[in-house]
Order: structure tokens, then sequence, then C-alpha cells
């Protein structure tokens, strides 16, 4: 497979705008570099990753596993990460949250006692994301989320302010809560809106709220608001009460998991207005244990693989060999989560914490497998665009970009 080797440094002294033709491409370039005939064992960087292999959430875990190894693996083959004119080999530290809050922050402990660890990918959900991220900030090493999407896990619980050692590949709940109502009442014609969601966990939580504020402001109105607790299965006394209400269309941001179940229930009860999902969504898992329940439904994620650039396509292309399947948005977005932060190593030139926090507040922009990304200047948050997806056929399809 070939790539285009491009110019990484940008014109403005101390300033770096990347533009990674993908792992891929980088990865031969390091090869270049280092050449292919080095020493048998060379020294080694740790990177920590914490992903929901068990749980609630293991989808979510084996995506972000398989990306995460799928980036060492191409530039180990490639000769190695050049850290200070050096090679090194990146070696990943995998630890399992469970899917849990209290996991996640004994998971991020253990990889910030480890020393060798100089930054840590992960967790995903944002139930584990916001603990393991005070964590991160209090010991002052990096974290990059590649899929939360709360604005609680880049921000200091007491002041409000940016937090300096967490960033995230991803969007935030308040650009998509503005997507997701401006699609259902400008795409889907739907004024009257319903809401299910699960009260306990973080990120459904906070896209109910925001789309809940957005739509209103759009003209919308909310009809019926109902809510269920992480682990329940009957839904059928809410689902009851929405449809009572006649909406036009019901927003559910719920995860993989539980779609299934809500809408096959809904489904059975005669409710006939349509889904409209956030990018918990977005595991293929979810059209299996659907079927044809979730048929005709649209979501908000963050990469269509239908529409891919051929920077994209090449990053699919491998994951698909490797994995024997299509990667979703968690695998896509932890594969930029691990090039932001070899693009961050390298600008460091050493392997020391502080210096590849300072490195990575420098990359003010970062053209990854899911689209551009810009950092403003102190911020975590990237500026990037969404898509919305249709479940049609039994595959996600490309409905349309929407850009800040």
């Amino acid at each position: 497979m070939t790539s285009e080797i491009k110019t990484l440094e940008g014109p403005t002294s101390g300033m770096r705008t990347i533009n990674a033709s993908s792992l891929i491409g980088v990865c031969l370039m390091v090869g270049l570099l280092a050449g292919c005939g080095g020493p048998q064992h060379k020294p080694t960087v740790r990177v920590g990753l914490i992903a929901e292999l068990s749980g609630d959430l293991p989808a979510v875990g084996a995506s972000s596993k398989n990306a995460a190894e799928l980036a060492v693996r191409q530039v180990n083959s490639a000769g190695g990460l050049i850290i200070g004119g050096q090679a090194y080999q990146v070696e990943l530290a995998v630890e399992d949250n469970a899917s849990k809050a209290d996991q996640s922050a004994v998971a991020a402990q253990k990889l910030v006692s480890d020393s060798g660890v100089v930054a840590i990918v992960g967790p995903n959900a944002s139930l584990g994301a916001i603990p393991a991220a005070e964590i991160a900030e209090s010991a002052k090493i990096v974290l990059i989320t590649p899929w939360s999407t709360n604005p609680k896990t880049t921000l200091d619980a007491r002041t409000g302010a940016p937090k300096k050692y967490v960033f995230r590949a991803c969007f935030t709940d308040p650009f998509e809560g503005h997507v997701l109502a401006k699609f259902a009442i400008g795409h889907m014609r739907a004024h009257r809106a319903a809401i299910l969601y699960d009260r306990s966990s973080e990120a459904p939580k906070s896209q109910s709220d925001l789309f809940t504020s957005i739509f209103t402001e759009l003209g919308g109105t909310i009809v019926a608001s109902e809510t269920y607790t992480t682990g329940d299965k009957d839904f059928s006394v809410q689902l009851t009460k929405i449809n009572q209400s006649a909406p036009e269309v019901i927003f559910l941001p719920a995860y993989y998991n539980d779609v299934p179940l809500v809408v096959q229930q809904a489904q059975r009860l005669g409710v006939k207005a349509p889904f409209l999902g956030s990018d918990a969504w977005s595991s293929p898992d979810l059209i299996k244990l659907s079927g044809d329940a979730v048929e005709g439904f649209y979501f908000c994620n963050h990469y269509a693989a239908d529409a891919a650039t051929p920077e994209t396509a090449r990053f699919i292309q491998a994951y698909s060999i490797q994995y024997g399947r299509t990667p979703d948005d968690v695998a896509a977005l932890t594969y930029d989560a691990m090039g932001l932060l070899f693009e961050a190593l390298k600008g460091a030139g050493r392997i020391e914490r502080q210096a590849t926090r300072d490195a990575l507040a420098k990359i003010p922009t970062y053209t990854g497998v899911t689209g551009t990304m810009r950092f403003p200047e102190g911020s975590g948050d990237p500026i990037k665009s969404a898509v919305i997806l249709q479940i049609r056929g039994g595959k996600f399809v490309w409905v349309t970009n929407v850009i800040p």
C-alpha cells in the first residue's frame, strides 16, 4: 500500500499545522527515516489505553483496542516512532475499565503510576472518560479520549475552565445537539419531539438536555420526556406515554446495546413516529441486534465509511484486512487519537509527560481519518464536522455532512 509523504512542519515558528495522510503514510515516512536494518531491540515508548473491553459496551472497547493496535503495528513495522532523532518502538499498555466509572478511575491511576507510560488514550464512553480525565489532569499526564462528547470531560469541575492535559478527538455534545435539533426540524419536518434517555448515564443525559434546549429555540415543542436507568429491560410504560403525546420524532440518545430493546418494543406497541439517534448508535452491532426495527431511522455520527476520502479509505482497507469488518466511528476516532499523540511525541523531541502535553497543545490543526480537527488555543476540544447517517437496507448510509 502506498501513500503520499507530506511535510509536517508548518510555516509559523512554534506552531505546527499537521496534515497527516493517515498513519499509513506517516509510517512510510518513519520507515524511510529510521531504515529497516536497525538493531533487533529498539528502545520503547509506552502508551496507555483504557477501553471498555467488558461490561455493557464490549463492542466499543473492541473497536478502540483494534484501532490502537493497528496504529501501533503500522508505526513499529515501519521502523518505529522518531523522537529526538531516535527510533522508538511503541508499546501499548491496555487496561479494561469494564464500562464503569469506578473501574475507569482505577485503570487511569494504574497507568499514571507506571512511570514508563507517557500518555493515555481513552476511555471512550463519557461515564468512564470523566473520572479518568480528572485523575489524568491531577497527575499532569496527557489523556486523549476518542469518543467522549460530554463537555465535562475536558472542563475543570471547580472553575469551568479547560483542563490543560485532557483532549478529545471527537466533537462535543453542544455541537451534536445543534446538529440533531436542526436536522429534526429542517430535514425531517418534525416540530413535535419526544425524548427517551438513560438518566443515570452521562452522555445520554447531556445530549437530551442540549437537544431539548436547541430544539425549542428553533421553534419546536418537546411533547414528552421520559427516562430509564441503566440495565432496564422494559420500556413499555415510557413508550406508551410517548405514543400518547403524538410526537413527530422520538430522540433516543442511547448506547447501541439499549436501542434494540427500545425500538422493538416500540414496534410492538404500534409507535409510528421515527426515532432519531446520537453517535452512541454507531456500532454495527446495533443493526445485528435490532433487525428491521431500526430501518429508516437517522443518527448523528463522526464519520461515514461509505463517503470516505482517499485517506480514510486507506484506513478502512487496512482495518478491514486485519479484523475482517468495517471500522466503526470508535475505531476511526481511536486511530485519530493515536495519530495526534504520535505527532505530539515527535514534536516533544523526548519521552517526557510535560513535553508531550506542551507539543500536543501546539498542534492547532490535524487532518485524520474522521476529518480535519481545529483546536482553538487553550482548548482540548476540536472544531470538526459531523455526519448524518440513515439505517437503510441493513447498512449505515451517508446522508449529509454538517460543518461548524
